[in-house]
C-alpha cells in the first residue's frame, strides 16, 4: 500500500460521509418527483416495489451533475496539482444533480488535503483557516439492488397470484465512523494556534463487497368484492427474500492522525499517522428481506424491514499495520510492518425498518415515510397539487439527524411525456454545510 494511497484512504473516510445520504436517498435516485415529495419509497420495501409494478410512469434522470463532475478531470487524478479526494467523495455522493457551488472548491480545504497527502503539512495551521470539518463524522449504507423476477405458480381471475422471486445482484456496504478534535476544528475556524496542544483525529472505516443470490415468495391477494374501488391496483401485497451473500472483498482500516503543537503553537515534527489494515477475500453470510404493503381505494399503506440478521464471516484475514512518522518533513513514505494472520470476523449491519401511508383525493396527493435504520432514525414527507398540465410538489426529508427541504414542479410536454424538475437540500460535504442541489427527469406515462 503506497503512501498516497494510504492518506488518500483516509481522506476519503472523511469525506464519504457524504454518500450517507447515498443510493437509498434523493441524491442517487433517479425520478425528480420523487425527490420533490422528499423521498418517499425510496428505502426499498419489497411489496411497495410490487406496488409500483402497477405505476403508470417510469422515469429517466436528466444527469445534469454529471457537468460538473467531468469539468475538470484532474481532480481525480493525484498526480495533479488540483487533485481533491475530498471533493472527488462528495461528486461520487451525488453524481447526477446539479449542486450550486460544488465547484467552488473550498481553497482551505484544497491546501490542506494535498498538504497531508504530500507531508508537507504547515507547521502554522492558521494557513487552512476557513476550511471547518465536522467533529463527528458517521455515514453507513447499504447498496444491494438485485434484478429478476417472480415465476407465477397460481393465479386468480382478478388479478391475485402467489409466486417465487428469483434474482441477484451486487452487494456494497459500507460503515465509517470518525471523530475530528474540536481542538483542531477551533484552530481552524478561528485562525488562532494553540500551544502544546494535541489534536487526534480517529477514525474506522469498513466496507465489504460481495455477491447477493435471491430467493423469495410474492403474492398479491385481491380484496373481496364490494371492498375499494376495484382498481387492478388494489389488494394486499405480500413479499419475502432470503438472500444469501458470497463475499469477495472486505476492507477495515482503524487509523489514528496526532497534530502536535510546541510552545509557538507550531506543529511539531512528531504529528503523524498510524494505520491498521485488514483485508480478506472470503466470506459468505444472508440476510432476510420482508414486505407488507396494502392499497384500498385511496389509500396505501406499507411496512418493510430490510436486512433482519444481516451478516458476513470473514475467513483468511491479513493484517499490516502503517505509519508516516511526519505530517511535515516532505517524505510521504509509509514505513509498515509484516502482514500477519488476523483473527476472523463477522460483520453485522443494521435491520432498516419503514413504514409508509400515501392518500390521493381529487387534484391532491399526500405521502410520508417513517423508518429506522442505517444513520438511525429517518422521516420523508411530501404534497403534491396537480393543475390541467402543470403538478407542483413539497416535502421534507430527516435523514443522518439533518433535515432538508424539498420542492418540484411537473409539466406535461404531452399525455405521455412530461417533465419533472427539484430542487431539495443537501448536506453532502465533509463540513456538513447545507446546499441546494437540482434534479431533472423525463417521465414517460403509461396508460391502458
Amino acid at each position: 500500500m503506497t503512501s498516497r494511497r494510504i492518506v488518500v484512504s483516509w481522506l476519503a473516510v472523511l469525506a464519504v460521509l457524504g454518500s450517507s445520504e447515498g443510493a437509498r436517498a434523493q441524491n442517487w435516485s433517479f425520478d425528480a418527483r420523487n425527490i420533490a415529495l422528499g423521498g418517499v419509497g425510496s428505502t426499498g420495501n419489497l411489496a411497495t416495489k410490487m406496488i409500483d409494478e402497477q405505476r403508470a410512469y417510469t422515469p429517466i434522470v436528466l444527469p445534469f451533475g454529471l457537468l460538473q463532475v467531468l469539468s475538470n478531470t484532474n481532480r481525480f487524478d493525484p498526480n495533479s496539482k488540483d487533485f481533491d479526494p475530498v471533493l472527488d467523495i462528495e461528486y461520487a455522493a451525488s453524481p447526477f444533480h446539479w449542486v450550486i457551488g460544488r465547484n467552488k472548491s473550498n481553497s482551505g480545504q484544497t491546501v490542506f488535503v494535498n498538504d497531508i497527502r504530500n507531508a508537507t503539512l504547515s507547521r502554522d495551521l492558521a494557513r487552512y483557516k476557513g476550511f471547518v470539518p465536522a467533529n463527528d463524522l458517521l455515514a453507513e449504507g447499504l447498496a444491494a439492488p438485485t434484478v429478476g423476477g417472480t415465476i407465477k405458480v397460481r393465479k386468480s381471475d382478478r388479478g391475485g397470484f402467489q409466486g417465487i422471486y428469483i434474482g441477484g445482484g451486487p452487494y456494497l456496504s459500507m460503515r465509517t465512523v470518525a471523530t475530528i478534535d474540536p481542538g483542531l476544528t477551533n484552530v481552524l475556524a478561528s485562525g488562532i494556534n494553540v500551544r502544546n496542544a494535541q489534536f487526534p483525529i480517529a477514525s474506522a472505516n469498513e466496507g465489504q463487497l460481495a455477491l447477493v443470490v435471491a430467493g423469495g415468495y410474492r403474492g398479491r391477494f385481491p380484496w373481496p368484492a364490494g371492498v375499494g374501488s376495484g382498481s387492478d391496483r388494489e389488494g394486499l401485497y405480500v413479499a419475502a427474500n432470503y438472500n444469501y451473500l458470497r463475499g469477495f472483498g472486505y476492507e477495515k482500516d482503524d487509523m489514528t492522525v496526532r497534530f502536535n503543537t510546541d510552545t509557538s503553537g507550531l506543529i511539531v515534527d512528531a504529528s503523524n499517522i498510524v494505520v491498521s489494515h485488514r483485508h480478506a477475500k472470503d466470506g459468505t453470510g444472508f440476510a432476510l428481506d420482508l414486505g407488507m404493503g396494502a392499497v384500498i381505494d385511496r389509500w396505501e399503506i406499507g411496512f418493510g424491514a430490510n436486512g433482519i440478521a444481516n451478516r458476513i464471516n470473514w475467513s483468511g484475514l491479513d493484517e499490516t499495520s502503517y505509519t508516516l512518522s511526519s505530517l511535515t518533513s516532505g517524505n510521504s513514505s509509509f514505513t509498515n510492518t509484516t502482514t500477519v494472520a488476523a483473527a476472523d470476523t463477522r460483520v453485522e449491519l443494521p435491520v432498516d425498518y419503514r413504514g409508509n401511508v400515501t392518500y390521493s383525493v381529487d387534484q391532491w396527493s399526500a405521502a410520508v415515510e417513517a423508518g429506522h435504520g442505517f444513520g438511525g432514525g429517518s422521516f420523508h414527507g411530501g404534497l403534491e397539487r396537480r393543475f390541467n398540465r402543470v403538478e407542483v410538489r413539497g416535502g421534507a426529508r430527516y435523514t443522518f439527524s439533518k433535515w432538508n427541504p424539498t420542492a418540484g414542479v411537473g409539466f406535461d410536454l404531452s399525455r405521455r411525456v412530461s417533465l419533472d424538475l427539484a430542487v431539495f437540500g443537501t448536506n453532502a460535504n465533509i463540513e456538513r454545510k447545507r446546499q441546494t442541489a437540482i434534479a431533472a427527469s423525463i417521465r414517460f406515462n403509461h396508460f391502458k
